[in-house]
């Protein structure tokens, strides 16, 4: 029993080995721009999965896989799609490096960027700053989409890099 196990992992190595480049390439053709290693991992386990539930009356393992794979990263995707609306603050770093920090120094510089601002940007500082809002709950109380909130950050971050721009 021990041999056929460790055989069995020693196939499935070459399949992994075989399969490697298909696991980049989703990453590459499902535009997934950051935390690869977590992409690739689920695809591997994708892969094992798929490798061990395999009939081969079915047909060829090759297209099985591909799908496996890619079902795997689109689920991965949703998982963190969610989490980011639903527990991360809306705060990105690009807009803390920004504002930087609000020692005395900078505290003048801070509050002159934040009475340019209008006051739904304003509000969104107070949010996602003070209160450490979530996506979804700032667009609960904008009254708008969690797609929304991202464009208006976006537009802000945007606005923010202007400014200190023509300061500087």
């Amino acid at each position: 029993m021990h041999d056929q196990k460790e055989f069995a992992m020693q196939e499935f190595e070459n399949v992994l080995e075989q399969y490697e480049p298909m696991i980049t390439h989703s990453i590459r053709k499902l535009n997934i721009y950051r935390d690869h290693e977590q992409y690739r991992q689920a695809g591997r386990v994708a892969l094992w999965q798929a490798w061990t539930r395999f009939d081969i009356d079915k047909g060829d393992f090759t297209p099985y896989a591909y799908r496996s794979i890619r079902g795997a990263m689109l689920d991965e995707l949703k998982r963190a799609s969610k989490y980011e609306e639903h527990v991360m603050p809306a705060v990105s770093e690009e807009l803390i490096d920004v504002i930087g920090s609000t020692e005395e120094k900078n505290f003048d510089f801070l509050m002159g960027l934040i009475e340019q601002l209008d006051a739904n940007e304003k509000a969104f500082i107070q949010w996602t700053y003070v209160e450490q809002c979530s996506l979804t709950e700032c667009a609960e109380r904008f009254g708008i989409s969690v797609a929304g909130v991202k464009k208006r950050r976006e537009r802000l971050l945007k606005k923010l890099r202007g400014i200190m721009v023509n300061r500087n």
